[in-house]
């Protein structure tokens, strides 16, 4: 089918997510037809290099073919297992024993869901479902960060703090609260480790006393925040969070879905402080978006907690028809398999890579900080270095920045209050990622090139 055509059906029948629909209808699709290793080619034949791995999950690579044979062979034999009933495949009891071999000590049960919004929303039903059968059912109230992504399903995305998520959604929900995000570019008690550190410790406690003890159920948090501007916690942060829930006696949520599986560097970015939370989400990178699949691991209090809550043969009323799907599994396996064949230890030295590449653009007119942890990253641009000035709105600065890159040959997520965020697969090769950085500068030049651009610039 030509592309034009393509294109006209995707505005009268294809409903995009979160989009501008009338804006969307107005400028088409950009059809995407195929993709190898780093590069994408859409339907004009003009290539891109990836620099956000699809959406913070082709962490691999596109065109492993040993992950389509996995998929291939385990849909010849067995192309859907329900897991109700007492039924189970054997690619999802293997993938469930691997992750938990794989995960921060002590996540020993997983729940698979389809995805890393439902893998949220089924966290919130469990802890509810935790507190109510151990006796404490006050215990009600969910705290999350500011600027934090954990969805966009109909609870999750309460548990967001980002606005185009809430606008004529009734959202927050009542019982979702949150506190400012450990931001040290933007911290009002100043950006030293310790006082970001000590900033979030005080807000988290003065938000359980606020609401109660007794009446909070947890804390959510992403150990680096991805959809808020890939906000870089000083190290130390997850720690000193997860001793404080854990004082507080509030469950500890770490929601690994944009960091999990080697984009920080290590395969869980809770590994690089010893962490283990009470619950984890996973998503993204679990199956590297060759197919969707979630999960949320429970620590053994946790899902004792639940089943010893009522009698042995009470059933436990959560579940999706395609939780464990076989074929999600397999690839799942496969993909894991990829990670502790090289993949993840690649990503590893090219993240440092990454890390230097993005240090340097620091230095550029428009960057007024350069944050990274691995082989996840974010420009945040501003108007006034010294003041720190965002771009205003009617700059349209993510649309210029999106429109270069595309000309440049380059995709990465252009955030509306004017952050680059950039998480390129863990695959990447050395000359590739020179490749993408460079791209990426002459993006920048070409931005600032712009002539409502520069007349706004200051110092």
């Amino acid at each position: 089918m030509l592309a034009n055509s393509l294109i006209a059906l995707d505005r009268e029948h294809y409903v995009h997510p979160v989009s501008a629909y009338r804006a969307h209808e107005a400028k088409g699709a950009t059809v995407l037809e195929s993709a190898r290793g780093m590069f994408l080619r859409d339907s004009t034949g003009h290539e891109l290099i990836d620099a956000f791995a699809g959406l913070w999950c082709v962490n691999i690579g596109y065109g492993h073919e040993s992950v389509v044979e996995a998929a291939a062979a385990q849909m010849r034999k067995l192309p859907y297992a329900t897991g109700y009933f007492g039924f189970a495949s054997e690619p999802a009891i293997r993938l469930a024993a691997k992750l938990a071999e794989i995960s921060p000590p002590g996540l020993s049960r997983v729940f698979f869901s389809q995805g890393g919004s439902d893998a949220v929303d089924s966290a919130i039903r469990l802890i509810t479902h935790y507190h109510n059968a151990t006796g404490r059912p006050s215990k009600k109230q969910f705290i999350a960060l500011e600027k934090g992504y954990h969805g966009s399903s109909s609870t999750g995305a309460g548990m967001t703090a980002l606005a185009v998520f809430h606008r004529n959604f009734d959202l927050p929900r009542a019982n979702q609260h949150h506190i400012p995000s450990p931001y040290p570019y933007r911290n009002p008690a100043g950006a030293d480790d310790a006082s970001v550190i000590a900033s979030s410790v005080a807000a988290l406690r003065a938000k359980v006393e606020e609401l109660g003890v007794d009446n909070v159920a947890a804390f959510f948090c992403e150990p680096i925040q991805g959809s808020g501007g890939v906000i870089v916690p000083p190290v130390g942060w997850l720690r000193a969070m997860r001793e404080t829930a854990r004082e507080l006696d509030i469950l500890f949520l770490a929601d690994e879905v944009i960091t999990g599986f080697g984009r920080t560097g290590p395969m869980f970015a809770c590994d690089a402080e010893g962490v283990t939370p009470d619950v984890m989400t996973i998503a993204k990178g679990l199956t590297a978006g060759y197919v969707p699949m979630g999960a949320v691991l429970l620590s053994e209090d946790v899902y004792a907690g639940i089943a010893d809550g009522a009698p042995p043969e009470t059933t436990i009323g959560h579940g999706y028809t395609y939780s464990g799907h076989p074929v999600s599994a397999a690839v799942g396996l496969e993909v894991i398999r990829l990670y502790e064949s090289g993949i993840l230890a690649n990503g590893q030295i090219v993240g440092r890579q990454f890390e230097a590449g993005l240090s340097r653009l620091a230095a550029h007119p428009l960057v007024g900080e350069a944050r990274a942890r691995g082989m996840l990253g974010g420009l945040e641009l501003v108007s006034d270095k010294r003041r720190k000035t965002a771009f205003a709105a009617d700059a349209k600065l993510a649309e210029k920045l999106a429109a270069h890159g595309y000309r440049n040959g380059i995709i990465f997520r252009a955030f509306p209050d004017g952050t680059i965020g950039l998480a390129p697969a863990l695959s990447c090769t050395p000359e590739e990622m020179d490749l993408l950085l460079g791209r990426l500068r002459k993006t920048l030049d070409d931005t600032l090139a712009e002539p409502d651009i520069r007349a706004v610039m200051r110092g």
